[in-house]
C-alpha cells in the first residue's frame, strides 16, 4: 500500500467525515492474455481496498486482459475468457461495498470497445468505453477498437447483465453526500477535449482514469502535470491508475503510475515499477471542491454540457474509516519545499514592489514615510520600500524611517531599529513619543498609571499621527506595516497602526512574514544587514505597548494573548479559503498540529478566532489600498465583502458555545 509522506493515520474517524471520500488507484501484477489469472488478482485487490475503506477503486486500463495483447484482441477465445473473467469479478465481490473500475475489450454492435466496467456488490452499474484512440508512436489502439459511439442512451449485455454503455453515463452516491465521479479512459486525458470537463460540468467530482501509458524519459513528469492541471481545470478529484511493470512486452515497458490530485494539487502518488501489488490511497475532501465550484463563477457559467448524461445510482452505507490518508498542512500559507518556498517568496517580493512603485509614480511622490519598531512586519515594510526605491531609481535617503519609542519598548526592539534603518541607508528619525503621551493622557484625564486599552492606543495613535504629519511635511506616503493574519483578528488600533496611505504587507500573513524576512536575509542582505534581520526574526512578536518587565524584556507577547500566529494562519486559510465549518476547522487542525497542542488549546483559540474575526470587521471595511499577494485577501475592495455588524453566533454554535 503507497501514501504520501507526512500524511496522518488517526483510528476510529467516522464515515466520510466533512466530506472526505476516499478512493484508491491500483497497479496490479498481471499476466497479458490470461484473464482468469488477472480476474482472481483483480478480485484479491477489490478485497484488499474495501479493508483499507477504500470508496472507490481505480485498476488499470484493460486490465482484465492485459492492455498489450495487441492482435490477440480479435480472438473470441480472449474476449469470451475477459467476459468470463469479470463474471468471477462479479460473483466475488456481492458483499463488498467498494465500487470498482475494471478495465476491458467489450464486443457491442459489431465493433470491439476498450472500455471500463464499474462494478459494485455484484451487480454491473454501467460501461464507458473510451473517445478517444492513439495511433500513433507505439500506439494501434485504431487498428483494434472503435472509439465510443456519439449515440446516447444505449445499454450493452456483458456477463449475463444488462447494463448502460456509453460516454453519458455518470455514477452517483444516493447514501454519503451525493458524490458523483466519471470515467475517461487514458488518451481521453491526452486530447484536447478529455470528457472530464464535461463530466464535471455535469456534476463529477471525481474523475477516474484508468490508463496504460507506458514510460519513456520525461513521460511521467508530463502526465502527472496533465493529471494535476486537469483536476485544477475540473475543480474535481482526480485518481489516475496506470498499467504496471508485468504488462512490458515486446518493446514497451509499463511503470504503474498511480497518481491522486485535488483542484490542482497532487495529494498522492505510488511507486513506480515495483514488482509488487501498489495500492495508492487518498482521500478526496468533497465538501471543499463544492464549495470551490460554487465560489468560482467561470466555473459556474462554463459552456454548457452538450450530450444529457445519465446517472447510474450506486449506495456507500455509512461506515467507521481507519486513519485520513491525505496530509494536514499546518502551514497552508508557506511551502514545505524549500525551492518552491525561496521562489515564493522571490515573487511576493516584486508584487509588493511592484505595486508600491505604481502608486509612488502614479501620486508622483518621491518620499516615502515608514515606522520602523524593530519588530517583523515594519522591518518586512522598510525592505520592500528600500527594494522598490532602487527599482525605480530613488535614492534611499528619500525613505524616512521612524523609530518611535514608547513606555513598551526594550532595548532589543529600539537596538535593532535604528542598526537597520542605518545598515540600509535610509533617513533616520526617531521621536520619542512618550512626552506627548503623557500630555494627551492629562488631557483626557487618563492615569498612566492604568494600563488599558485607553493606555495602549493612544501610543499608536500618537505614531501614526507622527507618520502622517510627516508625510505631509515631506511630500510623501506613509507605508503600512500592518499583515493579513492582523487584520483577520483586528489585533490593531483603529486609526492607529490600522492607517496608512499604502499597506505593503496587508495581504500577507504573519507565518509568511517570518519566512520573507528570512529568505531576504538570506539572498539580498549585505552580511551587516543579515545579523540584524535575525535578530529580528528571534524577538517575540510584541506591540510594545506595554511597559517591559523587570527584567527588560518583552512583557506583552501577542501569541501570549491571541494564541499561535500559525494557528490562527490555519484557521484563516480554512475559513476563508475553502468556506469550512468550524467543526471540520477543529477537524483539521487536530491532525495537522497533532503532538504540538491539544484540540482543548485549539477548540478555545478557534473560539477566539471566531469571535475578533466577526467583531473586527469594520476595521477591514476602511483598510488602506494594498497589493493582493495570494489567495487570501481582506480587502472589502477584492474578495472579501462581509457586514461589519455580522453575527458570530452560528459559527460558535457549531462550535459547541
Amino acid at each position: 500500500m503507497a501514501q504520501n509522506p507526512g500524511f496522518s493515520y488517526t483510528e476510529d474517524m467516522t464515515a466520510l467525515p466533512y466530506g472526505f471520500f476516499r478512493v484508491a488507484a491500483a497497479s496490479v501484477p498481471l499476466r497479458v492474455a490470461d484473464p482468469a489469472f488477472n480476474g482472481k488478482i483483480i478480485i484479491e485487490t477489490i478485497t484488499k481496498a474495501a479493508s483499507e475503506d477504500v470508496r472507490l477503486l481505480v485498476l488499470p486500463e484493460l486490465c482484465v486482459t492485459g492492455y498489450a495483447c495487441a492482435d490477440l484482441f480479435h480472438q473470441d477465445t480472449l474476449l469470451r475468457a475477459a467476459e468470463s473473467a469479470l463474471e468471477e469479478i462479479l460473483a466475488a465481490t456481492k458483499k463488498i461495498d467498494t465500487v470498482a473500475v475494471v478495465g476491458l475489450p467489450v464486443a457491442a454492435d459489431n465493433r470491439l470497445f476498450n472500455c471500463a466496467a464499474v462494478v459494485q456488490r455484484g451487480s454491473l452499474l454501467g460501461v464507458v468505453p473510451k473517445t478517444s484512440l492513439p495511433g500513433y508512436g507505439e500506439f494501434y489502439e485504431e487498428r483494434w477498437f472503435s472509439p465510443a459511439p456519439r449515440e446516447s442512451g444505449m445499454t450493452a449485455a456483458l456477463a449475463g447483465r444488462e447494463a448502460p454503455f456509453g460516454t453519458d453515463i455518470l455514477f452517483r452516491s444516493s447514501g454519503d453526500g451525493n458524490v458523483v465521479f466519471g470515467v475517461e479512459i487514458c488518451e481521453d486525458l491526452w486530447a484536447p477535449a478529455p470528457p472530464s470537463t464535461q463530466q464535471a460540468l455535469a456534476g463529477a467530482l471525481v474523475i477516474c482514469n484508468p490508463s496504460a501509458s507506458n514510460e519513456t524519459i520525461g513521460k511521467h513528469a508530463y502526465r502527472r502535470d496533465l493529471v494535476r492541471i486537469q483536476s485544477a481545470r475540473c475543480a474535481a478529484g482526480y485518481v489516475y491508475a496506470g498499467a504496471g511493470v508485468h504488462e512490458s512486452t515486446t518493446d514497451l515497458v509499463f511503470g504503474g503510475a498511480c497518481i491522486a490530485a485535488e483542484n490542482g494539487i497532487l495529494l498522492a502518488e505510488g511507486r513506480r515499477f515495483s514488482r509488487d501489488a501498489e495500492l495508492t490511497l487518498c482521500d478526496f475532501d468533497t465538501d471543499r471542491l463544492k464549495n470551490e465550484r460554487r465560489r468560482i463563477t467561470s466555473f459556474m457559467d462554463g459552456p454548457a454540457v452538450r450530450t444529457p448524461f445519465r446517472f447510474a445510482e450506486f449506495e456507500l452505507p455509512a461506515k467507521r474509516m481507519k486513519g485520513l490518508f491525505r496530509r494536514v498542512d499546518p502551514n497552508p500559507f508557506v511551502p514545505a519545499d524549500p525551492k518552491v518556498r525561496d521562489e515564493r517568496c522571490d515573487e511576493i517580493f516584486s508584487i509588493q514592489t511592484a505595486g508600491l512603485a505604481k502608486r509612488l509614480e502614479h501620486t508622483g511622490c518621491r518620499t516615502a514615510v515608514i515606522g520602523v519598531s524593530g519588530g517583523l512586519d515594519s522591518t518586512l515594510a522598510l525592505l520592500v520600500t528600500v527594494k522598490t526605491f532602487d527599482l525605480i531609481g530613488l535614492p534611499r535617503a528619500g525613505i524616512i524611517a521612524v523609530t518611535m519609542p514608547g513606555f513598551g519598548t526594550t532595548d532589543l526592539t529600539y537596538t535593532n531599529a535604528l542598526e537597520l534603518m542605518a545598515s540600509l541607508g535610509v533617513t533616520v528619525r526617531e521621536i520619542d513619543i512618550r512626552p506627548a503621551c503623557l500630555r494627551h493622557f492629562e488631557d483626557i484625564g487618563h492615569d498612566p498609571a492604568v494600563h488599558d486599552t485607553t493606555y495602549e492606543n493612544v501610543q499608536a495613535r500618537e505614531r501614526t499621527q507622527i507618520l502622517m504629519d510627516i508625510a505631509n511635511k515631506a511630500g510623501g506616503l506613509v507605508i503600512g506595516t500592518g499583515d493579513l493574519s492582523e487584520l483577520a483578528l483586528g489585533w490593531c488600533t483603529y486609526n492607529g497602526d490600522h492607517m496608512s496611505m499604502y499597506g505593503v504587507n496587508a495581504s500577507v500573513p504573519k507565518t509568511l512574514v517570518k519566512y520573507l524576512v528570512s529568505w531576504a536575509a538570506d539572498n539580498v542582505a549585505d552580511p551587516k544587514t543579515r545579523k540584524i534581520l535575525l535578530s529580528v526574526l528571534e524577538t517575540p512578536i510584541s506591540p510594545e505597548l506595554l511597559p517591559p518587565d523587570e527584567y527588560g524584556k518583552i512583557r506583552q507577547k501577542t501569541e501570549d494573548i491571541l494564541g499561535p500566529y500559525e494557528v490562527h494562519d490555519f484557521f484563516l486559510y480554512h475559513f476563508f479559503r475553502y468556506g469550512a465549518p468550524p467543526g471540520k476547522i477543529l477537524f483539521l487542525a487536530s491532525r495537522a498540529f497533532e503532538g504540538r497542542h491539544d484540540e482543548k488549546a485549539l477548540r478555545a483559540w478557534l473560539r477566539v478566532f471566531l469571535r475578533r474575526f466577526f467583531a473586527q470587521q469594520f476595521k477591514r471595511s476602511c483598510m488602506p489600498d494594498g497589493p493582493k499577494v495570494g489567495t487570501v485577501s481582506l480587502s472589502p475592495r477584492g474578495d472579501w465583502r462581509m457586514p461589519s455588524d455580522a453575527e458570530s453566533a452560528a459559527w460558535l454554535t457549531e462550535l459547541g458555545e
